[in-house]
């Protein structure tokens, strides 16, 4: 065979190669092009405009997701308000109307009685306590139960950790000093004071101050001194107390349509889980630090007095806490099946912790001047 055969054989060879490799690709592009659609979604959220690690938490979420799908999963982020009701997040998201919705599920007790376990229990586990229950108690999978049949799927993104236990225009010596006290909590702490004889009052974050300083409101909770001393209320309260019995691990979730996710690729259901997950770490540490500095300079600056609530006062609330929390989940089966199993892991948790945090915490507490 001459050389100039071999050369032609083998230019039909890279030819015929290169004619395969390409129909192949073209065969194969439109399964490229489906996998790099760009998703549009939009999130609204319960949290005003530039809040602290709540609302520029969402905002954050929404970037690393971004960055994680490379911009094919984009989130347009809009706060309290600005194109949903603060306590109009779930139904829209539930109906379509938008994608995603960020807040605590406490907000969502008269959808669903079982919901408010999902946020914070009144002298329930604490922050690490729930992430061990959602990760790796069957809690997550209770949730998704719950948000169900409300064609939602639930992610923790974030936990406040221990909360303060809120301002007052009076002292609390007692339980009896909540009769007849007007007092923003919601969930069921809110439930716990309204039994005690106060009366709940649930307001989204942005109306507090005022209706504090204009005496709508004797009392508040919030979250902790991050936030309390950017809310200023400081000015319009006396008294500091402590500790937040009511939030002793507040979870912050972000929820999806469920419709919208799973019509997405898995790849973006996983960046959008991941998000999530990632978030929920940051968060904590960033009220953990900067709710340190903060509490230094209410005391320092603005001579905040902290005030404890005394240890018969929070065994009365344990014990009203309990009765409460009995009775909504008698409410209906789904509640009752979380209840259940909230006090199950709680219970396998606390022997734990007992001999191991509890001490250690004890031990640190002596060691440390504000």
């Amino acid at each position: 065979m001459s050389q100039k055969n071999i050369k032609r054989r083998d230019f039909l060879k890279k030819t015929g190669a290169v004619t395969v490799a390409g129909a192949g690709a073209v065969i194969a592009a439109p399964n490229v092009m489906a996998s790099t659609r760009k998703h549009r979604w939009k999130i609204v959220s319960t949290w005003p405009p530039n809040s602290p690690l709540f609302q520029t938490g969402v905002e954050r979420f929404a970037k690393r997701v971004k960055e994680l799908t490379s911009g094919q999963l984009t989130l347009q982020v809009f706060a309290a308000g600005e194109l949903i009701p603060a306590f109009g997040a779930f139904e829209a998201v539930s109906k379509g109307m938008v994608q995603a919705g960020a807040g605590a599920s406490y907000y969502w007790a008269g959808k669903s009685s079982a919901a408010q376990w999902f946020s914070s229990v009144p002298f329930g586990l604490n922050a690490q306590g729930m992430n061990s229950w959602f990760y790796a108690g069957g809690g997550l999978k209770l949730w998704e139960e719950t948000y169900a049949p409300f064609n939602l799927i639930p992610r923790p993104y974030g936990n406040t950790g221990l909360q303060m236990g809120g301002w007052f225009n009076k002292e609390i010596t007692s339980v009896d000093d909540f009769k007849g006290l007007k007092m923003r909590i919601p969930g069921l702490g809110g439930k716990v004071i309204k039994k005690v004889g106060g009366t709940p009052v649930l307001l989204p974050g942005g109306e507090i101050f005022t209706a504090l300083e204009r005496g709508v409101l004797d009392a508040t909770e919030f979250v902790g001194p991050l936030h309390d001393m950017r809310m200023g209320f400081y000015k319009a309260a006396k008294y500091y107390y402590t500790p937040g019995w009511h939030e002793p691990g507040t979870v912050l979730e972000v929820f999806f349509n469920k419709t919208a996710y799973e019509k997405l690729p898995k790849s973006l259901q996983l960046a959008l889980d991941t998000a999530a997950a990632e978030n929920n770490i940051w968060m904590l540490a960033e009220f953990d630090a900067q709710n340190g500095n903060a509490l230094r300079t209410l005391i320092n600056k603005h001579k905040v007095q902290i005030r404890h609530f005394s240890d018969e006062t929070l065994s009365e609330l344990h014990k009203v806490a309990l009765e409460v929390m009995q009775e909504e989940a008698s409410k209906d089966d789904q509640a009752q099946k979380v209840h259940q199993a909230f006090n199950k892991f709680q219970d396998r948790v606390g022997a734990w912790s007992a001999v191991s945090e509890k001490v250690y915490h004890q031990l640190i507490a002596k060691k440390v001047a504000l």
